[in-house]
């Protein structure tokens, strides 16, 4: 497959694949495109559409689901011939990639040295998790 000669993202697709979820967070109604895992993709005059996908790791089990289910959402819209889906291996995906609605859903905790109390830190922003009573000092 040859790149998309710039990053860029046909809306069309973009709209589409937010109805494709990332099988790693389907539970949270989170996206590939929330994900930030869509790279580039569009329809070149022959009808064939070409999407470039990240992958949040290298290891990640679900890649060929998600690259299937991607080629089946865009193989079914309109004046697509056929659809083709890759992974981008130069460019690495980071939690910079997720849209606002998906960082919130996934909390993601800060660096362990920015904290500094780590107790103070989970009461403060989860206080319904946070242990009590004797819990605590387990």
């Amino acid at each position: 497959m040859s790149t998309i000669s710039a990053p860029t993202v046909d809306p069309r697709i973009s709209d589409l694949l937010k109805g494709v979820y990332d099988p790693c967070c389907r539970d949270k109604g989170i996206s590939v495109v929330d994900m930030g895992l869509l790279h580039s993709a569009g329809v070149d005059d022959d009808g064939t559409a070409r999407v470039e996908l990240l992958l949040t790791s290298g290891w990640c089990p679900f890649a060929s689901t998600v690259l299937h289910e991607i080629e089946l959402a865009v193989a079914a819209m309109p004046g697509v011939r056929r659809a083709e889906v890759e992974i981008v291996w130069d460019e690495a995906w980071s939690t910079d990639r997720l849209a606002p609605s998906a960082k919130e859903k996934l909390r993601f905790l800060p660096p362990p040295a920015s904290v500094g109390d780590p107790t103070a830190y989970v009461q403060e922003n989860w206080p319904l998790a946070a242990p009590s009573g004797k819990e605590a000092t387990r």
